[in-house]
Formats: C-alpha cells, structure tokens, sequence
C-alpha cells in the first residue's frame, strides 16, 4: 500500500508519477535489504539505522558506508528525498509529518508467505524503477528455496524456532511457511500457540519436538531463549531432541533473506537428521 503525493494506484499496483527516484529514504530494515539488491547506490539517499546493526542486519559492513536516519521527520525533510519507503510499524508521526509535506511515501505491510514476500521485492523494484532487477532477485530466491528443500522422502522433524525474548515462530508466518518448505514441522501448535508467543518450558519437556533453535545470543544480553536453551531441565530430553543455533537475523525480514534462512534450516535439519541416523 503506497500513501503521500506523487505515488498514485494503477491497474498492476502503484505507481511513481515521477519516473525513477533519484533520492530514495529507507525507514524500515526489511526494506532497506530489498533496496540495496535492486537500486543503484546513488539513488539511495538513506537507510534506517536498523540496517548498521551487527546483531539485527544481514548486511551491515555494506550499510555502513551509506546514509542512515533515525526515522524522524526532520532527518528525512532536510535529505530532500523524492520516495520514502516505510513499514506499517515505522513512527506514526514522522508518516503524519510526510504527508502534510506532500513528500512522496511507500507504505508496505509485513508479509506473511514466501509469495507476498517475493511481491515486495518486485514492488520495491518498481518503484525505484527497476523491475528487471526484482525478477532476477525474485529468480534467485526461488532458486535458493528449491536447492535447500528436502528431498523427497527426507524424514519431517518438529521443529521449534525460538525468538527474541523467548517467542516461538507461530502458524501462518512467514518463518511457519520456511520451515514447512525445508522440510521441518512448526511444533508451536501442539503447544496451543495460534500466533507468535511464548512457549513454557514445561511444556517443551514434556513434549519435547525433534529439533530445538535458538538465536545467536547478542554479548551482554541474554534473551529468554538463550535461558532456555541453557536451562539444566532440558538436559533431560537430550536424547529425543536435536539442538541447533539459528542466526535470530535471520527471523526479522524476507525478500533476499529468505536465501540465508532457507541455507541455515537446510543446514538445522541437515545436522539433526545426521545425529539421529
């Protein structure tokens, strides 16, 4: 959903009055790595500043050495830009700010499935104006999803994927659809789970599924996932269940990261598979 002046719908979708941006601003982190795969760097005048993040960014040496905002109004005002892409979550009143400006602004929605996902890469593609780019980001996606998929009669393992804070990936996610295209069953559900939340440890113990992940954790801050990771309990379910570590980055965006999130729970299910043989 686009919203500000200057960006306007048309029949495939909307439209930039303007030609190719030349000055594009970033406000959102799952954009700003849609944006660096399909536009020329000069076009881009900011990125937010999620993208420098070692821990949270899949790509941030490379967002380093370009422009970043902390997503206030007058940042983006003085970079004088002519396309703001931003997310649903992004602050309500820098988006207020930019509309009474008239400054032209994208406004996308969280994907929930691999094909709404691939969408946004080609709808980012087309408004910085190129879209042949986005098909041959959207191409090299698919290809990555097709090589990490199981192969047929590769064994299913239930799978448990923690996140920050200790929240599990719950069904109807994009991490949900993921984890059934490599293969790997979302355990949440047999815990009572109907979206993302957490999950007691009691009940993993009880229940335990066939393959435990957890994020990296970030130096100095432990989050409840890697507490429970560690927790002595789960010692005694060793032997009905494989751990493996899965980069909490990972967990945060699609569109080209889909990539390195289909190789990391290829590589999970890969190694869980080996210990069990």
């Amino acid at each position: 959903m686009l919203a500000g002046c200057g960006v306007a719908p048309g029949p495939s979708g909307p439209v930039v009055k303007a030609g190719r941006p030349q000055r594009i601003v970033s406000l959102n982190p799952c954009l700003d790595v849609i944006l660096i795969h399909v536009a020329d760097r000069e076009q881009i005048a900011a990125l937010s500043h999620y993208a420098r993040d070692s821990y949270g960014s899949t790509f941030a040496p490379l967002a380093r050495t370009l422009p970043f905002t902390y997503e206030t109004a007058e940042e983006v005002l003085a970079l004088s830009p002519d396309l703001v892409m931003t997310g649903r979550h992004s602050s309500l009143a820098t988006r207020n700010a930019l509309d009474r400006l008239k400054i032209p602004t994208a406004l996308f929605g969280v994907p929930e499935t691999v094909a709404e996902s691939l969408e946004q890469v080609r709808e980012v593609a087309r408004l910085v104006g190129r879209p042949e780019r986005g098909e041959a980001l959207v191409a090299r996606i698919e290809a990555a999803l097709a090589a990490a998929a199981p192969k047929p009669g590769t064994p299913r393992l239930s799978t448990l994927v923690f996140m920050p804070g200790g929240f599990a990936s719950g069904p109807g996610t994009l991490m949900d659809e993921m984890m059934r295209r490599m293969g790997l069953d979302n355990a949440a559900p047999k815990y009572g789970l109907t979206r993302s939340m957490n999950v007691p440890l009691e009940q993993v113990i009880a229940d335990p599924p066939d393959l435990l992940m957890s994020g990296e954790p970030y130096p100095g801050a432990p989050s409840r996932a890697v507490r429970v990771m560690t927790h002595p309990a789960l010692s005694h379910v060793a032997g009905h269940m494989q751990r493996e570590t899965f980069p909490e980055r990972l967990l945060f965006c699609g569109g080209p990261v889909l990539i390195q999130t289909a190789a990391a729970l290829s590589r999970a299910r890969e190694n869980a598979l080996k210990d069990r043989a």
